[in-house]
């Protein structure tokens, strides 16, 4: 792993100040906050004997690539459990077109789909167990990777530093990364997410997670709901690196930074505000989505 670079600042013709976290650097792979919720849960699984890390996700699951390439990095067999049993009928065309599946096939990951129905299994004890004496030699990891010690990892994306900023902005998907930032974070400071995902019960998973309220979410931005993706999402995400020189991924930071910049310019932020967003990674699955664009004759996001 390399260090993390410093903050990067962005020109904005506003009245507020706009920094990026660069998580994106840490690896092209387990990047951003998978690498923050990876590091302690690989260190507990070696410390306890574990050979194999299985986890779920679904077919464009930044978590999914990420644990393959983690397991192959640091000698683990991986499994895992992918939502969508119609996914298998022709394994070789899926993974034609999935580049986030083919990279987790190429890094040793053994894939394993089910139904829908029995994905949402997937945190039922009875569930666990029958995998548990299946694959004794596992370590579990839940769907996104967010457990106590993701949270943990997640929880050193903020330094000391970054207590000057007013507010700290982060995507949303299960919630363990922003819940790490508001552990970290002072509260002084307002932290938003911005989730990927449609639905209130985004709150209250994070009200589970931290005991902390100096939080909100922004549920505007979604653009449909999770790995949907629009034309006027795709335009944002161009123009953004046409500009600043740094690619979005479309499921979560590309969501995140067009909600902060149509709040800024709605005056949502109080003049003079400094923000602080986090870019999360999450760019392997850029060329998955790429695909699916292309599929339907829409404008492709620019790599």
């Amino acid at each position: 792993m390399i260090e993390v670079p410093q903050n990067q600042d962005l020109q904005i013709p506003y009245d507020v100040s706009l920094s990026l976290k660069r998580e994106d650097l840490i690896h092209p792979y387990i990047s951003g906050n998978k690498y923050r919720k990876l590091k302690y849960n690989i260190a507990f699984a070696k410390a306890n004997n574990y050979t194999t890390l299985l986890t779920f996700g679904g077919a464009y699951s930044n978590h999914i690539a990420a644990t393959a390439v983690a397991g192959m990095k640091y000698d683990f067999n991986t499994i895992g459990i992918i939502r969508g049993e119609e996914l298998a009928m022709d394994l070789d065309k899926t993974l034609e077109e999935n580049t986030t599946l083919a990279q987790a096939v190429s890094c040793g990951m053994k894939l394993i789909f089910i139904s829908r129905e029995s994905y949402k299994q997937k945190e039922e004890a009875s569930f666990l167990a029958s995998l548990k004496k299946e694959y004794p030699e596992a370590y579990i990891l839940p769907e996104g990777g967010t457990n106590d010690l993701a949270i943990k990892g997640c929880e050193e994306i903020l330094t000391l530093q970054d207590l000057s900023f007013d507010y700290i902005c982060c995507a949303m998907g299960t919630g363990g990364t922003i819940a790490g930032i508001c552990n970290a974070s002072s509260p002084s400071q307002k932290v938003i997410g911005f989730p990927a995902l449609k639905g209130d019960f985004l709150k209250s998973e994070l009200q589970k997670m931290t005991n902390t309220s100096h939080w909100e979410l922004q549920q505007a931005y979604h653009f449909g709901g999770y790995a949907k993706v629009t034309q006027e999402l795709v335009n944002f995400i161009n123009e953004f690196n046409k500009t600043y020189h740094i690619l979005l991924d479309p499921i979560y930071t590309g969501k995140m930074m067009y909600g902060i910049f149509d709040l800024i310019s709605k005056g949502y932020f109080p003049q003079n505000s400094r923000i602080l967003a986090i870019h999360t990674g999450g760019l392997q699955g850029v060329a998955g989505i790429n695909k699916k664009l292309e599929k339907k004759g829409l404008q492709t996001i620019a790599i």
